[in-house]
């Protein structure tokens, strides 16, 4: 069976709906670059098809839409085992697929349930219609493998409020449904039982011809009538992000990072969530910490296509160092939790090796072709 799946459905006044669904669901449908691969020219397809309309992205399974990248194989890599340039193909790719998402003419569905991190954010970031259900747990907890936001982050995360995505970067914090709403990282919090509803009124709706045709419209139209039918799922939900915004804001309006973690820190608080915030925050990799603020303040004005130059050399970089296998070598491959960070605390990194990790991979970017 192949880890994804790809099926064109017809709609009653005979436009069709593409489908893509990630099926690994064992591997909480990790991205792989063989997925990747096989998405990218099926979308290319679906972009010229004047039949597609709209593109329904899910996934396999009830506990995740995607829990992020293939960052074991990428560790294997580094450490010899595999292709040298796996690490760089691999960003490369996953990269050119969010930047397709983003930039993708029709609308695309993203039914964004159960746990999407890292690498499932890029993917439902970059639709046009982002759901969230009452099962959704967002977060981009690269902190704990020693890496930093990707997959567009420093474009998404730099435009949330009140400093809300400098938070959740440093303490890889997790988002629910009415929280991601709020934050504007997602579009609809639809409950999870619509999911076969919502397919069977895209096949049902009437997408109009040629030039009266309104994709988007219809779209939205359809999603905003199971949002509606959806309140009561989450009326009682706590918004644990909106709920801490002032204390959020507060707590990163410093002058420097080390102070922003000191200020984190020393929050006394029985909030769960927030204690959950802390611990990561203190147990994660110091050079993620001092590499996240110098990422987000330096990429504020980039544009999308810069953003992914930017990160595309960035990640291969960190592929180059300690920090990252070591990571994911104490949380994915070993599995003993207690990884040997390069430094014991934010205020002991170098700003030297911040530095080498900032400096352009190449004298040309692979994705320099991105406008």
């Amino acid at each position: 069976m192949s880890c994804v799946l790809f099926e064109e459905h017809t709609t009653q006044d005979g436009h069709v709906i593409g489908e893509i669904t990630l099926n690994a669901e064992r591997s909480l449908n990790a991205l792989t670059l063989e997925m990747i691969e096989e998405i990218l020219p099926r979308l290319n397809q679906w972009q010229s098809d004047e039949r597609v309309v709209a593109v329904l992205l899910d996934s396999a399974g009830e506990k995740a839409f995607c829990a992020g990248g293939d960052v074991v194989n990428l560790y294997k890599a580094i450490q010899g085992d595999g292709a040298a340039d796996f690490p760089e193909r691999f960003f490369e790719n996953e990269y050119r697929l969010d930047y397709q998402l983003h930039t993708f003419p029709k609308p695309v569905i993203c039914w964004g349930n159960g746990i999407v991190m890292g690498g499932g954010m890029g993917l439902l970031s970059g639709s046009s219609h982002r759901i969230v259900t009452e099962t959704s747990r967002l977060a981009m907890p690269e902190v704990t493998i020693g890496l930093y936001p990707d997959v567009g982050a420093s474009w998404f995360l730099n435009r949330l409020p009140g400093g809300a995505g400098r938070f959740l970067a440093m303490t890889g914090g997790q988002i629910n449904a009415p929280d991601a709403v709020h934050l504007g990282l997602a579009d609809r919090a639809i409950a999870s039982h619509y999911r076969d509803e919502l397919a069977e009124k895209l096949l049902a709706a009437s997408w109009g011809e040629g030039e009266h045709t309104d994709a988007h419209g219809v779209v939205n139209r359809l999603l905003r009538e199971l949002e509606q039918d959806s309140q009561e799922v989450f009326a009682e939900m706590e918004a644990p992000v909106y709920k801490s915004a002032s204390l959020i804001r507060e707590l990163m309006d410093h002058d420097t990072v080390e102070q922003m973690v000191e200020a984190v820190l020393a929050v006394e608080t029985d909030d769960k969530w927030f204690s959950k915030a802390q611990k990561t925050l203190a147990h994660g990799s110091p050079v993620s910490i001092k590499l996240i603020d110098e990422q987000l303040s330096r990429a504020k004005h980039m544009s999308l296509a810069e953003v992914f130059q930017f990160e595309l050399s960035l990640s291969v970089q960190c592929c180059r160092h300690r920090e990252f296998p070591e990571g994911v070598r104490a949380l994915l491959v070993d599995k003993d939790g207690q990884p040997s960070w390069t430094y014991p605390d934010v205020a002991s990194v170098e700003p030297s090796f911040i530095d080498e990790l900032l400096a352009p991979a190449w004298d040309t970017n692979p994705l320099a072709d991105l406008k």
